[in-house]
Formats: C-alpha cells, structure tokens, sequence
C-alpha cells in the first residue's frame, strides 16, 4: 500500500469511530445539548431589543408605585409611555445619560423643602436634562424659567450672566415656586400643569369646569400643551422605576464627578483660568453653565466658580498668584488698544458693557459711529435690527458698548507731577502684584512702600507713584 493510501485509510477508520461514539454516548459521558432547543433558548437582550408589553401589565406595575403623587394609569399617560419605550427610545437614553450629573441636587433640594422627590422628574419634560437649552419663547435652563419670573426669584439675567442656566439657584426657585404652586391649588397635579401654563390659566379651566379641582377633571379645559404636559411627567415617573423591563440601559453611562466652588473676587474669562491652572475649558463650561461667553463681569466679580474637586487644591495653594493674574483680564478698552478678534462679533466678548442710546446727528454713518463707540456695524445693524446701513437724523440706535466708549477725555494712565515723580492710575481690574509686573524693577513692596499702603487693596482711578 503506498504512504497516500495508508494516510486515506487511516482518514476514513478514525471519522467512523468518532461518528459511532458521538452516536452512542458511553454512560456517565456528558452530551452537549441541543442549541436549537426551543425550551433551552433565551431571549436576547441587545441594546436594541424592545420588550412587549400590555396595558394590563403597566397597569399593574403602576399600582404597586410608592409615590407621594398621585398617579392613576389611563389612555393618555400609556400613550406616552409607548412614545418613551418604544417610538422615541433616543430621547429616554439621552436623559438617562444625563440624570446622575442633577437628580442628586435635585433630591437634596426637594427633601430640604419637604416636596415629593418624584418632582425631580419635570425637568425631563422641561428640558431634557439640558441647563443651557432656550425654549422658542425665551424660557431658559433645566427649569425653563422664563426672564420675568426668573428675576422675581432672584437670579440675575444680563449680557454675561443668566443664573437660569445655574442648576443649583434655578432649582432652588424652581422647588419654592412649585411649592406656592401647591399651596394656591392644593393639589401637585394642578401645581404641575399652573407650572407649565400659569396658575392664571389653571383657575380658569377649574371655573369652566364647574368649580372642579382635579387634573383629570379640568383636562379639556386647559390649554392644550399642558394636557400633553402632566401625562408626559407621570410617564417618566414609571419609565425611570422601570428601565430593566424596558430594556433601556446605557452603553457607556455617564457619571457625575465632585465639584467644589471658588471665589476670586474679580472679573475675569474663564479661557485665562484655563490657562493659568491647565484646568480643561470645556469642563470649565460644563460646571458653570450660567456663564455666557465665557466671561466673569465686574458686576459678578462674587460669583463663585465650580471646578473639579481634584483640581481645586491647586488653585486654592496658589490663588494669590491666579487671582493676581486673572484681574487684568477685563479692562476698559482705551483708545490707543489694538485687539485682534477671529470675527468682528467678538469684539464686546472680552469686555465690560454700557447701554447707550444714541441719537444720530446730521453727517452721521454707521461706520462713524462705530468707530467712536468701539463696536461694529454689524452689531449695530443686529442690535437695532437694521436691514441696511441707512440710517437718519434723529433715528435713535441702541448700543452696547464698551465702558469708556463714549467720546470723551480718558484719563492718561502713566503721568509725571511736578516734583518730577512718575504716577499710575490704576485701571479695573488691576492689583499691585500686575502693575509691578508693566514696570521693569519695580516690585510689590516698592509699591507699598512708595504710597505709604498698609496693604494690596487698591481701586481704579487711584494715583499710585511708581518712581
């Protein structure tokens, strides 16, 4: 027999007996089971898989809810719960990812005002967990206040700030408004719906009802979107006790990390912090949210700023230093300055701003007036909402412009007096530590020392010798 033979031979002996032990299997031998084993399959959680689910069944897993709200499950609240779990399960996962960066202040707010910790749900439907988003009517932030009622509660609202979008003041207000809420109707399903269209608009559907005094009761009678509003809040308070039944989970959950706030007592951007202590900007943004582009005001200078809590030591070892360095960030602009901006628009983002209202004289252009206010045409046009450059005599323009834009004489900053000394009026935001850094020689002590200060508080427009 040749050797290829001998190879096919042994080939064919060795397949027949593995065929005839797989057939009969020796007793004590273990036989894998049969994978198409219609009793041995499993369902197959993947992240796309949606579970079936009935009316009956909801209804029986909203009956055994422990809420303080009530809660009873109809049509219009299992509509919603459909949309949630099934049509609009992007949404759901994108609030999810959110939750635990504010449920935790939430809870802390809602217990210290004794309110039902399910209210932490509204911000859901307000703003899908989002502190900077704006409605279409200007309401702002993870409570959607809107600016009348956000100043009626406290939190300032300009060019730079708008505490709106800060979470823990806005939910601090948003928490004592829904509870004046509950104590006008006495009811938290009418203090939801008053949130979301005025208890002005609620007392009217209760009268067109009858003297009525219950959601369901009123439902026909309020305004349209408030009737969506209540039933889209209940169910995301069952869709959030209930995730694992809907098989909505998270491929990479996000998590909250610690903060801790400090206060720098100036005016500053938030691009110099960065700078200064390597802090990420993005983070920066992130945990202060109410700060619009980027920048700390003057009138802010209090504000206290949140940054990661494995960073903060840092900062804290060397504020002297980052304070110091930080305070000339946001000077007024003087007329010998040269800024270089990436776009025109950006001009008024670096510094501090006055409301003026300009009233346009004969020989006048937007050109010319612009270059006088230190802004551009095209914030000019936006800010007047004006098509073209044509403007006329008497017209009245609103400008936001710099502080010390307005045509007049500007102190010289570096002067010699009579006996031959050299002085310096200091400008916002500077401290002795940054004056002694523009002059070669001249140091923090030199400084005391010269002007007699006991210590390094200083104000703008006071005359400093410097040699």
């Amino acid at each position: 027999m040749t050797d290829r033979n001998l190879k096919i031979f042994i080939l064919i002996v060795f397949t027949f007996s593995l065929s005839i032990s797989t057939a009969f299997p020796q007793e004590n031998e273990l036989v894998a089971p049969d994978l198409f084993d219609e009793n041995l399959v499993q369902p197959n959680y993947h992240y796309e898989y949606i579970p079936d689910f009935t009316y009956d069944l909801i209804k029986e897993r909203v009956d055994k809810m422990d809420s303080e709200m009530s809660f009873e499950l109809n049509d219009r609240i299992f509509s919603f719960i459909q949309y949630f779990t099934v049509r609009n399960r992007d949404y759901t996962k994108m609030v999810l990812a959110r939750k635990d960066l504010f449920f935790p202040l939430f809870e802390e707010t809602l217990a210290e005002h004794e309110m039902p910790d399910d209210i932490k749900y509204l911000s859901i439907i307000e703003s899908g967990l989002d502190p900077q988003i704006r409605s279409r009517v200007g309401a702002m932030g993870l409570w959607q206040f809107m600016p009348a009622t956000g100043r009626m509660y406290g939190m300032d609202i300009n060019w730079d700030i708008d505490e709106r979008m800060d979470p823990e003041q806005s939910t601090e207000a948003a928490a004592k408004y829904l509870k004046s809420l509950y104590r006008m109707f006495g009811d938290w399903e009418l203090a939801l719906a008053a949130y979301n269209c005025g208890p002005g608009n609620v007392r009217k559907a209760i009268r067109r009802s009858g003297g009525k005094k219950k959601f369901w009761e009123i439902y026909n009678y309020l305004p349209r979107e408030t009737r969506g509003y209540v039933p889209q809040f209940q169910a995301m308070m069952y869709i959030l006790r209930h995730l694992d039944a809907h098989n909505l989970h998270l491929e990479e959950p996000t998590y909250s990390f610690a903060t801790e706030s400090i206060r720098f007592e100036r005016a500053f951007t938030l691009d110099k912090l960065s700078e200064l202590t390597n802090l990420c900007l993005s983070d920066l943004e992130k945990l202060n949210p109410a700060v619009k582009r980027r920048k700390i005001p003057e009138s802010h200078k209090s504000m206290a700023i949140r940054v990661p809590v494995n960073q903060a030591n840092f900062v804290k070892e060397n504020f002297a230093w980052i304070a110091d360095s930080l305070g000339n960030e946001l000077r007024p602009l003087l007329a010998s300055d040269k800024l270089i901006y990436r776009s025109e628009d950006e001009k008024l983002d670096e510094i501090e701003r006055n409301t003026i209202t300009y009233r346009v004289q004969s020989g006048d252009n937007l050109g010319k007036i612009a270059q006088n206010y230190r802004v551009s045409v095209s914030q000019i046009k936006e800010w007047n909402n004006l098509s073209s450059n044509l403007i006329r005599v008497g017209q009245r323009l609103t400008l936001h412009a710099p502080e010390g834009a307005a045509p007049s004489r500007t102190i010289a900053k570096v002067q010699t007096n009579s006996n031959g000394q050299k002085t310096y009026v200091v400008q916002p935001g500077d401290s002795l530590w940054i004056i002694s850094r523009r002059f070669a020689g001249l140091t923090v002590d030199q400084l005391k020392r010269l002007n007699n200060l006991n210590s390094t508080q200083i104000k703008p427009g006071q005359r400093l010798i410097i040699g």
